[in-house]
């Protein structure tokens, strides 16, 4: 039946930067769509450890900073006492940092890029195992990053490393998607545009103003973030290797200016 195309039914997964914004919502979304289990990290144990009482009891909160090496193996232990498969991977961890061209800091480059690009890499290397114990031909594994429309198109705003971070997972997800899909995993990925969150407190504090310069006029909801990730982890996208998609109301690819 076409409702079962969307299921999650019966699945694992683990949602990265899972205690508010983005994250939050999709793991809200999975949940809802029926996954048996879903894993959230943040590096602020509290705020995760709230979201996951929030959602209920089949989300579990894992707090970890995944910013290094050593946090990611931390994390991949821990996630390992509980599961020893895992259906869905969702790197949505991110930061961002703005500053102007002359005065830009290498602290913000560096927390920019290990976090957006390379931290979704090595996680994903490190859960490789985990994923592909899960994949079969009829029923791949998922990876899904979340990139940015800033990676598809310029933000006015000062923001580098932020913009080459998403811009390359972007590409990223391609060349991983074009190994991975050897193993029955695969990977895409969402370009999110206007959301309300503590990342993008633009579109939350003055959305109105910003949903006049979107050609759909408004700001983006859970429900747009959520159909489109079932969309990717469920059946629906079984097909959809190496692909982003742009979820912005028509910015990117839809419009003559941009935010």
């Amino acid at each position: 039946m076409a409702q079962d195309l969307f299921s999650l039914d019966g699945k694992v997964a683990l949602v990265t930067g899972g205690s508010r914004g983005i994250g939050k919502m999709i793991a809200k979304g999975f949940l809802e769509a029926g996954c048996r289990k879903v894993y959230i990290t943040a590096r602020k144990a509290e705020a995760c450890d709230a979201t996951a009482a929030e959602l209920g009891p089949q989300c579990v909160s894992l707090p970890q900073d995944l910013s290094t090496m050593e946090g990611i193996k931390a994390f991949v232990a821990r996630y390992l006492e509980h599961e020893d498969k895992l259906d869905i991977l969702l790197n949505n961890a991110g930061a961002a940092w703005g500053a102007d061209f002359d005065e830009f800091p290498e602290s913000g480059w560096d927390k920019v890029m290990n976090l957006n690009l390379k931290s979704p890499f090595f996680l994903t290397q490190a859960l490789h195992a985990t994923l592909t114990k899960s994949a079969s031909q009829e029923r791949p594994a998922k990876v899904i990053n979340i990139a940015s429309i800033d990676g598809i198109r310029l933000n006015p705003q000062e923001t580098y490393s932020y913009h080459a971070s998403k811009a390359g997972l972007i590409y990223l997800t391609r060349r991983m998607a074009a190994r991975l899909i050897q193993d029955n995993i695969v990977m895409s990925a969402i370009a999110p545009g206007a959301f309300a969150s503590d990342m993008n407190r633009v579109a939350r504090d003055q959305g109105d103003q910003v949903a006049k310069r979107i050609p759909s006029r408004r700001i983006g909801t859970d429900e747009d973030m959520q159909g489109v990730a079932i969309y990717l982890a469920s059946r629906a996208g079984d097909y959809v290797v190496g692909e982003t998609i742009a979820v912005d109301g028509g910015v990117a690819l839809a419009s003559f200016g941009g935010l």
